[in-house]
């Protein structure tokens, strides 16, 4: 552990930090693994608009593209190929963290292709295919949280595969991927896997929740004391579902044949509205069992000025709940605003991907 006190802090009320980026240079230039060492990091998290980033610096890959080509790879084999090398490097990189937490942390997630976030069939077949191509133990395979990816969810878990479950936005989904996730542990179990070695996250996204609230708020000139509240009470509702969920009997008997919680992980907590603390999204989400998965700026920021407190969600449902009767009030829709957030959400990671094949499949030609 670290020597600073704001993210000894944070570890030690039970919130794993784990970095919302990843790319080569990284990995070898030793500052994953300083981070480790100096920074309490004990995660990682990737999605397809980080890779397609990382690939765009194409000194770090250059060799291995080169390789690639001289054999003829196409560009979507060359995509899988390049980002798997990165997640098994990481992995590596963090086999110590996961051999000392008991598989819990130690992590690092790798998502499925995002053209895939309506499609079931080939969520499950790719999950299993980038499952067996990394060949980690510490790997999750992040798969989306939409109504397609729910039964994909469920039966990915069945095959003893880890999942990152991302892309929750609303409590009603989220209970709904805990109910998928506690299925699929059910099914391994029948499966004759050991449920013991199976686990998985929930990533709740949070400062979306704000900016599109907010957004709309603005534009019927709404109270100010309703901006930048429900982002924090969505996410602290979402942890009072955790607790009834995991609390009750279906869940019991799972845990009593070595089953792991799914932990909440919270998601996309860099802080777009410069008026916000840019660590609200940490300081305000300290929880028992949580992951905070955050940028390195906010990781910086918490270990310079953040304002660990303590346990900041429990017990807060009430008040949680009254945020969102107050802006139900005032006409915010929230069932759209879930709606618009997990649409574009996916048509984001969608565009990175198409990024991510055109700067993949120059760099080939520039290579042959």
């Amino acid at each position: 552990m670290s020597g600073n006190s704001n993210l000894q802090a944070l570890s030690d009320a039970g919130v794993a930090i784990w970095l919302d980026d990843l790319s080569r240079q990284r990995i070898n230039s030793g500052n994953l693994a300083e981070l480790i060492a100096n920074k309490n990091l004990v995660g990682v998290t990737s999605n397809p608009t980080i890779f397609a980033s990382a690939l765009s610096n194409a000194a770090d890959y250059s060799d291995q593209v080169s390789e690639l080509a001289n054999r003829g790879a196409g560009v979507d084999e060359a995509v899988r190929e390049l980002m798997t090398k990165d997640i098994r490097d990481a992995a590596d990189v963090f086999r110590e963290v996961h051999t000392a937490t008991g598989g819990e942390d130690g992590r690092i997630s790798l998502e499925v292709d995002p053209r895939l976030a309506h499609d079931t069939e080939g969520t499950v077949r790719e999950a299993l295919e980038l499952a067996k191509a990394v060949d980690r133990p510490n790997l999750f395979v992040k798969i989306p949280a939409t109504v397609e990816g729910l039964p994909a969810i469920t039966r990915t878990l069945a095959e003893g595969v880890s999942v990152n479950v991302t892309l929750i936005f609303s409590v009603q989904r989220y209970r709904e991927v805990m109910d998928a996730f506690i299925t699929g542990l059910e099914r391994a179990k029948d499966n004759g896997h050991d449920i013991s070695r199976i686990f998985s996250v929930a990533s709740f996204f949070v400062s979306r929740v704000d900016s599109e609230i907010d957004k709309r708020l603005k534009k019927i000139d709404a109270p100010e004391h309703l901006y930048g509240k429900a982002a924090i009470a969505n996410a602290r509702l979402a942890y009072a579902a955790y607790e009834e969920v995991f609390a009750g009997q279906r869940w019991q008997a799972l845990e009593q044949a070595g089953a792991h919680r799914q932990r909440p992980l919270w998601a996309s907590t860099g802080v777009k509205e410069p008026a916000y603390s840019d660590t609200r999204y940490v300081d305000e989400l300290v929880a028992p069992n949580t992951v905070n998965t955050m940028p390195e700026s906010t990781l910086n920021a918490v270990a310079d000025h953040g304002n660990v407190l303590g346990d900041t969600v429990s017990g807060t449902a009430g008040a949680s709940q009254q945020v969102f009767d107050s802006l139900s009030e005032v006409g915010i829709d929230l069932d759209d605003v879930y709606a618009v957030l997990e649409r574009e959400g996916v048509e984001k990671f969608e565009k990175s991907w198409d990024e991510l094949l055109r700067t993949v499949s120059q760099q080939l030609e520039q290579a042959r």
